[in-house]
């Protein structure tokens, strides 16, 4: 497995690196310079950074690189860990990783998009953007004409801390103050950062020309472009940096970094239409207000949104045209929703924003708004309501049918019932049939009656399975693997988790330097994932490696034995005549011996 990165590069980082790098690395350092970690036996403690807490339950190994917490039960590697606590995205983290270590992160596969890696210079034009965020703040103090600028900021009822801790700067009237104060940098890469624009006669000139300047920031602080609002009468009235190397819209949000430094914690994130709305809510302590850049809600946003807090809030106007805009956005909405994860539709009333509301309601009168935001479920069975007549005989199956295609998008658990009991209810239905119209039962063809028969042995409790016991013991020893023999012993075995603990042996076998953190990393990408980290944190009974070596020798026999018993019930399950000759030999040495 290789894991896609984020952004215009489709090149993928190799599983091999990412296993490397994770064994490479000590947690423990990792952590330490983040979270003061101190020795406990063999292993290091702290509060929990993840949740309150006055006693430490916050533990981190450094034999199995790997860190867990008994209070909240957030656990991971070394990756894991700098994506809650810095809040990056993987790719984010195992680049940080790797530089901090002198490690470059290697591509396989091709590129795509308009600026390949090999010709944009991504560092000049994050230090080009730094400086122009600072000439930009510096105008807005020392400029004369920034006078203008000044009123509208204070009008807005903004106080110097907040406009100077979201970086609001002034670009003064005039076509080359910025290519001036950057005079060092090439004109080229002030096109191609977005300060500047090149006209058809080849000429340049500043992009952003008397207007309020907001930077915008990306998940690790970086300026990674600009929106100015003009003062005036001018058009447009906000004007964004266009795409560049690293400035995407659909990628990113305003206000994110600026919500993750005041609240380590996301309760939830409101999103919003513009900059001055976040930064009026930041004013009266609303932290947690983001907006989107001059663009609809996009998969790769809802994606970072769920990153930072498991409940999005959407701030819409309470007009016809506020619902539709709604409406719109739940096709990505519904695709991503899950387990733990929220979403909500707040309307405002009619000529208010989120601005003027909170002046005239207050924070507490606010928050209490979007505490009572409309969660998704009810949003969409009340839209879908208005357009089925529920007076009329058909009016049930109607609704029904209108919201087939919708929560056929939404992924199979708990909130897709929660959906479904949500319209059975509204349609007076009963949760069975509704979710019988929708497509949600059991698939046909499909029987507890038709699943293959096995022996007695293999219906074992899972929480005791003897696969399930020797994939702990190999996840918290690696090394064990050495003495599990042919990694294709278990080959064929339908047994749960079998096919697992085999790939498991494989990979370890070739690669005896990996760690429990780098099998974790292994696996993050797939369902297995969740299971095995959860496996990865329970504590061993046994300390001394010789014990372990036995147990772990002995649970692989008990695997043995299960296959063998499944072979032989196979075997005996066929008509005789129809046993081909060396089955028939099988058989037999089957019967008279408890292993082949």
């Amino acid at each position: 497995m290789a894991v896609e990165p984020e952004g215009h590069v489709a090149g993928k980082i190799p599983q091999t690196f990412i296993d490397d790098l994770t064994s490479r690395v000590d947690i423990i350092d990792v952590i330490d310079s983040r979270v003061p970690l101190k020795k406990a036996g063999r292993e290091y403690k702290a509060c929990c950074p993840f949740h309150q807490e006055k006693t430490p339950s916050f533990t981190v190994s450094p034999s199995k690189q790997f860190y867990y917490c008994f209070g909240c039960g957030a656990h991971g590697t070394a990756i894991g860990f700098l994506m809650e606590f810095e809040h990056l995205s993987f790719v984010e983290a195992v680049e940080d990783l790797a530089s901090a270590n002198g490690l470059t992160v290697p591509r396989e596969g091709g590129q795509k998009g308009a600026w390949p890696v090999e010709e944009s210079n991504t560092g000049e034009l994050y230090r080009l953007l730094e400086q122009a965020d600072r000439f930009y703040r510096k105008q807005l103090r020392v400029h004369p004409q920034a006078a203008q600028a000044v009123e509208y900021l204070k009008g807005r009822g903004l106080s110097g801390e907040i406009a100077a801790e979201f970086g609001i700067g002034f670009a003064p009237p005039g076509w080359h103050n910025v290519g001036k104060a950057l005079s060092s940098a090439r004109p080229a890469d002030l096109v191609s950062a977005g300060l500047s624009i090149e006209n058809d006669g080849g000429r340049r000139y500043d992009r952003f020309r008397e207007r309020v300047m907001f930077p915008i920031r990306d998940r690790r602080g970086r300026v990674i472009g600009f929106g100015g609002r003009v003062l005036g009468d001018g058009t447009p009235k906000y004007l964004n940096s266009p795409e560049t190397p690293v400035f995407h819209k659909g990628r990113e949000l305003y206000g994110l970094w600026e919500a993750r430094q005041a609240l380590r914690q996301l309760q939830r994130l409101l999103v919003v239409e513009g900059y001055m709305d976040v930064v009026s809510l930041a004013q009266f302590g609303v932290r947690y207000a983001v907006a989107t850049l001059g663009t609809s809600v996009t998969p790769d946003h809802l994606q970072l949104m769920f990153r930072a807090t498991s409940e999005v809030v959407f701030c819409f106007d309470g007009d016809r045209a506020g619902r539709d805009a709604a409406w719109r956005g739940l096709e990505h909405v519904l695709s991503l929703i899950g387990e733990g994860r929220q979403v909500k539709f707040m309307f405002l009333p009619e000529g208010e924003d989120p601005d003027t509301l909170i002046r005239e309601i207050g924070r507490e009168g606010f928050e209490g708004r979007v505490e009572r935001a409309q969660p998704l479920a009810d949003f969409v069975v009340d839209q879908l309501s208005g357009r089925a007549d529920l007076s009329q005989i058909d009016g049930p199956a109607r609704l029904v049918e209108l919201a087939r295609p919708l929560l056929s998008k939404v992924p199979v658990g708990a909130y897709r019932t929660a959906l479904a009991e949500n319209l059975a209810s509204r349609a007076r239905m009963g949760v069975a049939e509704v979710s019988e119209l929708l497509g949600f039962g059991t698939p046909r063809g499909r029987s507890a009656a038709g699943s293959r028969r096995r022996p007695a042995k293999m219906r074992d409790d899972r929480a005791t399975s003897p696969v399930r016991h020797a994939i702990s013991l190999l996840l918290q020893q690696p090394g064990l693997a050495a003495h599990a023999g042919r990694s294709t012993r278990f080959a064929g075995l339908p047994l749960p988790g079998a096919a697992l603990l085999g790939e498991m042996l494989e990979l370890v076998q070739s690669r005896p330097h990996l760690t429990t953190g780098a099998l974790i990393e292994h696996w993050r990408e797939r369902s297995e994932g969740p299971h095995l980290a959860k496996l990865a944190a329970r504590e061993l009974p046994l300390d001394d490696a010789e014990a372990l070596q036995c147990e772990f020798e002995e649970t692989l026999e008990r695997i043995d034995q299960y296959r063998v018993e499944f072979r032989r019930d196979e075997l005996t399950r066929k008509p005789f005549r129809e046993l081909t000759g060396a089955e028939k030999i099988e058989l037999q040495q089957l019967l008279t011996s408890k292993t082949p």
